[in-house]
């Protein structure tokens, strides 16, 4: 690439090949069933999930000598290798921020594989989400912190929960471009439809019109029940390993062709209130500027997008960011059916476990395995939690 990519209002002016760039790829897949009662600890679900991912790639626990998951993460990497029965660990890590370190975790694996840390990692999240601590209930007790204080400034004023504040930046987003609430639909719409064909989902067989999406009731205007995303008990785990070794195991291997972090300018924990502009997700263009810097591709070759849905709207402005469409585009685009989107239903329609669900579904895509497979995917782009500093993959088939 020599000319650059434009993004965000901006150009990647050169290609700049990321230092994991298609040397790793995710091995195995699995997942614990997505339910709303487990009944399990999460270490439990945890550890099932990893020898599940483990199982699909056709390594044993002894293959295993990395760790990588989420800061909100019950079930530490050493109790978990122990309940899975994996031994030594020459990496472990952890990533801040909830769902925005869903595709960092893979990332760091891939680093960590990469400089020689380690052989094979295992990326996991497990938790109950719905039968255990609901985090849609927004601001509960906690340490003083500084990123309590800065959720402070909005609580006296009722900004008590994700939705009320993701609400925030939906209304400016309305007003900016003159739309209506209705255009958030789409994004529920299309989730629900894949959901509806994917057994694995908790709303499979259960599709839903722009009528439904309209009838919901309102959660903090202008978001309806609808635009929410669900609440899951479940597990999630992926292995990663040198594409090199992968080749070797029991699947083709999603290669992961470029990985990246981002956090923006004024960045806070969903409440970016005093940027200039909160119309956007200036933290997803950072990501979006280094996967189609790094990797050299755009747009118009991507197959499949994986966005992070905890809320419709922010799916929209991640089409936006990416360059798919022009600002104020997103609901017209997602109306266009031009772009599979979360073809697994997404987080509002198979489950809620901070994105890791969602790389599992590219994985699929890419093998060539999903159940709303799309024919000749070959690179798929996924997304991690928005409002928050945030990561994305861009996965490829090999070769």
């Amino acid at each position: 690439m020599t000319g650059g990519t434009a993004v965000n209002g901006g150009t990647v002016a050169a290609r700049r090949p990321a230092p994991i760039a298609c040397t790793a790829a995710i091995a195995g897949i699995g997942a614990t069933a997505f339910t709303k009662d487990s009944g399990r600890s999460e270490l439990a679900l945890a550890a099932e999930a990893v020898r599940a991912a483990l199982a699909d790639a056709g390594l044993g626990p002894r293959d295993v000598d990395g760790m990588v998951t989420f800061t909100m993460d019950t079930s530490p990497e050493i109790t978990v290798a122990q309940a899975a029965g994996i031994g030594e660990l020459t990496f472990f890590s952890r990533v801040h921020y909830g769902g925005g370190a869903a595709c960092a975790t893979v990332l760091q694996a891939a680093l960590a594989v990469a400089a020689g840390l380690a052989e094979v990692v295992v990326c996991y999240r497990a938790f109950n989400e719905r039968s255990g601590r609901r985090f849609g209930a927004g601001v509960q007790s906690r340490e003083p912190s500084a990123e309590g204080a800065a959720l402070g400034w909005g609580l006296p004023f009722g900004l008590l929960t994700p939705a009320s504040w993701v609400a925030m930046a939906a209304r400016r987003y309305l007003h900016t471009y003159g739309l209506e609430p209705e255009v958030f639909g789409h994004v529920a719409v299309t989730d629900r439809r894949h959901a509806a064909t994917n057994p694995a989902a908790y709303f499979h067989g259960r599709p839903i019109t722009l009528a439904d999406h309209g009838a919901s009731r309102w959660i903090a205007e202008p978001l309806r029940l609808l635009d929410c995303c669900q609440e899951t008990d479940g597990g999630q785990a992926l292995v990663v390993t040198s594409t090199e070794r992968a080749r070797t195991l029991a699947h083709p291997p999603a290669v992961i062709v470029a990985a990246a972090q981002g956090a923006g300018r004024a960045q806070e924990q969903m409440t970016s209130y005093y940027r200039d502009d909160i119309d956007g997700l200036p933290e997803m263009g950072v990501v979006a500027r280094q996967l189609w810097g790094s990797s050299g591709l755009g747009p118009a070759d991507i197959d499949v997008a994986v966005l992070y849905d905890h809320f419709t709207p922010y799916v929209l402005m991640q089409l936006e960011e990416f360059g798919f469409c022009g600002r104020g585009e997103g609901g017209a685009f997602v109306a266009s059916d031009v772009l599979p989107l979360n073809t697994h239903g997404g987080q509002l329609g198979e489950a809620y476990l901070h994105g890791m669900n969602g790389i599992a579904e590219a994985v699929r895509q890419v093998r060539g395995t999903a159940v709303n497979q799309v024919p000749g995917a070959a690179r798929v782009l996924v997304t991690a939690g928005t409002g928050v500093p945030t990561s994305g993959l861009l996965l490829g088939a090999d070769g």
